[in-house]
């Protein structure tokens, strides 16, 4: 997050190899200095694959990526997103409108399109959420005082894609097609795009250079095993270069893979060891569960903590290996404890 001494970063692009280039694109966001997007040749203009967030400057430092790339905003004749998180899809309306083009994306959007819509009553829902996760009013306040954007942040406006992707679609590019493949658990609206005959992956969130996860809790009843299938699903695919949406391209498919479903169970270990101990609300188990070993949760990580955390905590409810208790009234929140076998 900028806070006046660091010096933003400029927008770049990198060729990863001829008819494809990575748009290096800089975001205002602790920890997440940039995101990335792609331009595909495809004919006489480009397909562009996410579009980076919506943010004072942020329209421009995509025309810089795209004039490096010998392109400009027109030349883009198809928005693909990979998913509706702002990072990706929070410029999407601008980028359309300026060069006259569609949008693709898949339907399950409603994660984001929906907050964004109506973002009061979202932040009551999230208010509401955490209260029964037993978060202290105190700390719900400090986050709120910290939430700039709230969930119009990084969003310039709803945009409805023009296509639903799913499962099978392909997409023409000069590199051959594209096929897209579902993969929900980070976000209900995520997918992937292979290339079969060059090998590569355009991977969005779902895989990372460097791993790291992050589920959407509430819009579907089990992100974790969501990401565990999609995890399997991506797995059989025939990949040599990962084109994430953070961080730069990286091989070694099937070891990074592996090494993402390595970090879920081992948050589900942790998840198992902090219910060991008797019936414990999500927000007291959230530490231990993230591997914060007993350090309080900063409030501008309060959101993501408890979406992870509910994340996991969802899981072994759905295998069977633990269990919720409702709290005795509205100002009691619920617990969680393991199932005796």
């Amino acid at each position: 997050m900028s806070d006046g001494r660091r010096k933003r970063e400029l927008a770049r692009a990198d060729r990863v190899l001829p008819g494809v280039w990575r748009l290096r694109l800089p975001m205002d966001t602790a920890g997440v200095p940039h995101v990335n997007a792609y331009a595909i040749n495809a004919g006489n203009g480009a397909i562009l694959v996410d579009c980076g967030m919506n943010a004072p400057g942020s329209f421009a430092q995509l025309e810089r990526a795209l004039d490096q790339a010998g392109m400009k905003i027109e030349h883009i004749k198809l928005l693909v997103c990979t998913h509706a998180h702002s990072d990706h899809y929070g410029m999407a309306a601008p980028v359309c409108e300026a060069a006259g083009c569609e949008l693709w994306m898949h339907p399950a959007h409603q994660h984001a399109t929906a907050p964004a819509t109506d973002p009061e009553r979202a932040t009551r829902r999230r208010i509401e959420v955490a209260r029964h996760s037993g978060v202290p009013m105190s700390e719900i306040e400090r986050y709120q005082e910290g939430d700039r954007g709230g969930w119009r942040g990084g969003i310039a406006a709803v945009r409805m894609p023009d296509r639903e992707l799913r499962e099978g679609d392909e997409i023409d590019s000069d590199l051959g097609r594209w096929k897209v493949v579902e993969t929900p658990g980070h976000a209900p609206s995520h997918i992937v795009l292979h290339q079969p005959e060059t090998r590569l992956l355009i991977s969005g969130d779902h895989l990372l250079g460097r791993p790291t996860l992050f589920f959407d809790y509430g819009y579907t009843s089990d992100p974790v095993g969501e990401y565990v299938t999609a995890l399997e699903r991506v797995r059989v695919l025939d990949v040599d270069l990962v084109l994430a949406g953070h961080g730069r391209p990286v091989r070694g498919y099937t070891q990074l893979v592996d090494a993402h479903a390595t970090l879920v169970g081992e948050a589900l270990d942790r998840t198992r060891a902090a219910l060991a101990d008797g019936p414990v609300t999500a927000f007291d188990a959230a530490p231990s569960i993230l591997g914060f070993e007993g350090r309080p949760i900063p409030p501008v990580a309060l959101s993501w903590a408890m979406s992870m955390a509910l994340s996991y905590l969802r899981r072994l409810e759905r295998t069977g290996e633990a269990e919720r208790v409702e709290g005795a009234d509205d100002d009691t929140a619920e617990t969680w404890r393991l199932v005796q076998p």
